[in-house]
């Protein structure tokens, strides 16, 4: 037993992706673990319930308490080390503790099970049975095939040391642990792709964000590069007609001044592009970004464009809505509305995955939008209902 602490280091379900927390703390995640939890905990459930049904055929009612009590330590055990297993983000030393107590909790029952029971050693094969099947959610691949090999010689050797048939007790552990194994790396495909999955769908997040950044930082050198070198070479030419001809200097210095200003001008004019984009354009940036993250989306908007007085303000609810989308949940489909109405303009994003519109650590966030809108004469609306989470933005004419 002592395999199972030397030279081990927990590293949860083997070959899960290191993925942050926050990352496998989104709902669709935290269902995950518990299908996990639940699968493994059944494969255990069912060793342990056979143990206790050896053991109720112990004559001496002390035996009964010590192999309950050995059977339980070692559940207990496990329990903890398998909720570990699928929170990988945890310390490793808290992973180590919870093997070395799996491994104590093992030892123990040897003495404690074995001898209990209408067949000699028979209780501690289920026992054993239950450590083969969680060994592979708990220790990577070679570590678990040490653990099982060990775990059955140990329930060869105490039915051979208690007089009970040796061959009976290796074939429960053999064949129950490697059923309950099997039934478990079941579920550790399916953690390992999921995880995988949420995985991608934030590495798409990040990509494309940092392809808007890359598109910004391009326009910004389009603009600037031709007046940026002009100055340069303009003032390295001032530096050097500095003491020899005056008059050139100060019109060198006033081209450059002139460069400056033009420049200034060009970033104002690219900033104020930015931020006065139209409603319809950037709802085409929103859903080609989600899309690029994996999130279906469609939009739905009017023919005729709206006046920019309604669609100014909608802009940043729609910019925010599609950055809650992928920050804050797995959504799946996303839909785009704008309409216009009688007293104004009205837009609708709808999906399938998002949170709960709570702000941001830094207080922005959809909040802090309903604030900045109600100063604008409009309206927030977020609620949620059938598996989607919605965000209603409206604006009145004239407000």
């Amino acid at each position: 037993m002592a395999l199972m602490v030397t030279g081990i280091r927990p590293t949860g379900l083997t070959g899960t992706p290191a993925a942050p927390a926050d990352a496998l703390s989104t709902p669709g995640m935290r269902r995950a673990r518990l299908c996990i939890l639940a699968g493994a905990a059944s494969g255990v459930a069912a060793c342990v319930l056979l143990a206790a049904l050896e053991l109720r055929r112990e004559p001496d009612p002390r035996g009964i308490v010590l192999g309950a009590a050995g059977s339980l330590l070692l559940v207990l055990a496990l329990a903890a080390a398998l909720h570990r297993s699928v929170m990988p983000w945890r310390a490793t030393t808290t992973g180590r503790w919870l093997v070395a107590g799996c491994a104590t909790a093992a030892v123990l029952s040897v003495p404690l099970v074995g001898p209990v029971g209408g067949t000699p050693g028979r209780a501690w094969a289920f026992v054993g049975a239950a450590l083969v099947g969680a060994a592979p959610l708990l220790l990577p691949v070679r570590c678990a095939v040490t653990l099982m090999a060990g775990t059955v010689l140990v329930a060869a050797a105490t039915a051979w040391w208690l007089g009970g048939p040796v061959r009976d007790a290796v074939t429960v552990t053999v064949v129950l642990g490697l059923t309950v194994a099997t039934w478990n790396v079941l579920h550790l495909w399916f953690w390992t792709f999921r995880a995988q999955a949420r995985e991608g769908h934030d590495a798409l997040a990040r990509l494309a964000a940092a392809e808007e950044r890359l598109r910004c930082a391009r326009d910004v050198y389009a603009l600037l590069a031709n007046e940026l070198s002009a100055l340069v070479l303009k003032a390295e030419l001032a530096s050097r007609l500095a003491m020899v001809d005056g008059e050139r200097t100060r019109k060198e210095t006033a081209e450059m001044r002139a460069l400056a200003a033009a420049a200034s001008a060009r970033m104002r004019e690219a900033v104020h592009g930015y931020r006065s984009v139209g409603l319809r354009e950037q709802a085409q940036t929103v859903a080609r970004v989600l899309r690029n993250a994996g999130v279906r989306c469609s939009v739905t908007q009017p023919e005729r464009d709206l006046p920019p007085a309604l669609t100014g303000p909608l802009v940043s609810v729609l910019r925010e809505a599609g950055a809650h989308v992928l920050r804050h949940g797995e959504a799946r489909w996303c839909t785009i509305e704008i309409a216009g109405e009688a007293s104004g303009a009205r837009l609708t994003v709808v999906n399938d995955g998002a949170g709960d519109g709570a702000p941001d650590l830094d207080g922005s966030g959809l909040p802090g939008l309903a604030d900045r809108l109600r100063d604008a004469g409009g309206t927030l609306r977020t609620w949620r209902g059938d598996g989607t989470f919605t965000v209603q933005a409206s604006v009145r004419a004239g407000s």
